[in-house]
């Protein structure tokens, strides 16, 4: 971790800076472009314009998990709160904009929100935006890169810890490094602790490449992207117009899979390192694992965790579930 900094930045809103660094980056960026496959870690999507992109693809037409995913917020917040529980401390790994957050505070009116991100400068501004809608909020902001912590953050009020997980972010995840995720989630938790947490789920393979391709390219944009965050995180020279994005729904496995395709022979220096792509080669950029019921069931218990409650919208397109440790 960096050398901690602390600030409050208002009345009601503090800032914990723990970002990992440039060179921690640097290190992690390089090893996955030198696999066969060659990988870029999602996280690296969110620079602030990355994170302003993204809240643009969620109002996209095509783009059904956030509207779907609020809707189900507005309707069952009142029931949401009784799991939760009151004067929680509620807890928001890649936090973004705390957009979907705002639709269950006035039910829950948690003890403290803390929302943690590694887009310093975006998350510093959606905290203070968020501490001044909801004046009486206390807002303990972190910039982290929440992956490589083994506990919830220090410092923070007392209280039933309650981690909010919205947007079927796991999905992010394999499988296997889902389940050692929440496994590492529960050390968090304490003895009474809880998750709520957004699930995509199982569709037809239309519906979902188009929410991966919006007519409007937005989605491309958010993936090329990338390459202009990891240009300033590494000084290295990626050109984003010698790529070309592209989404689609791998049938076998249940997951969109993003990738940024090589639209000729090149050369990509990052130090003193040089990685050579040729035409038709990819960048695996981000999968999105789509559950059934049945199936996120199933991976829950293995990391030590019942389902207590589920909602799902009419058409079972996404769903939210409450979770607690076996």
């Amino acid at each position: 971790m960096s050398e901690l900094a602390t600030a409050l930045l208002s009345e009601n809103v503090n800032f914990k800076n723990e970002h990992p660094g440039k060179n921690n980056s640097f290190i992690e960026i390089l090893a996955g472009l030198h696999q066969k496959q060659k990988t870029i870690n999602p996280k690296y999507f969110y620079d602030t314009r990355g994170s302003e992109l993204f809240e643009r693809i969620t109002t996209s037409p095509e783009y059904y998990p956030t509207r779907v995913e609020r809707a189900l917020y507005t309707q069952h917040a009142n029931t949401m709160a009784e799991y939760c529980g009151e004067n929680c401390v509620l807890i928001e790994p890649g936090s973004g904009s705390s957009e979907k957050v705002r639709l269950l505070l006035e039910s829950l009116k948690p003890a403290a929100y803390v929302p943690m991100d590694i887009a310093k400068d975006f998350l510093q501004h959606s905290a203070i935006k968020l501490g001044k809608e909801f004046s009486w909020l206390n807002v303990h902001a972190v910039c982290a890169d929440f992956g490589n912590y083994d506990e919830a953050p220090k410092g923070l009020p007392e209280g039933k810890r309650v981690i909010f997980y919205p947007g079927s972010t796991l999905g992010n995840m394999t499988p296997d490094v889902a389940k050692q995720f929440l496994r590492n989630l529960s050390t968090w938790l304490g003895h009474d602790g809880g998750i709520l947490i957004g699930i995509d789920l199982h569709k037809s393979t239309e519906t979902l490449t188009a929410a991966y391709n919006d007519q409007e390219g937005i989605t491309a944009e958010f993936n090329l992207n990338a390459l202009n965050h990891i240009n300033t995180l590494t000084n290295s020279n990626f050109n984003v117009n010698n790529f070309s994005h592209q989404a689609f729904y791998n049938v076998e496995l249940q997951r969109i899979e993003m990738h940024l395709e090589s639209n000729c022979d090149h050369i990509v220096r990052l130090g003193e390192s040089a990685i050579a792509f040729s035409e038709g080669e990819t960048i695996h950029t981000e999968n999105s694992y789509k559950y059934t019921q049945e199936s996120f069931q199933a991976l829950v218990e293995d990391a030590g965790f019942s389902v207590r409650q589920s909602w799902l919208d009419d058409q079972q397109l996404f769903s939210v579930h409450y979770l607690d440790l076996l």
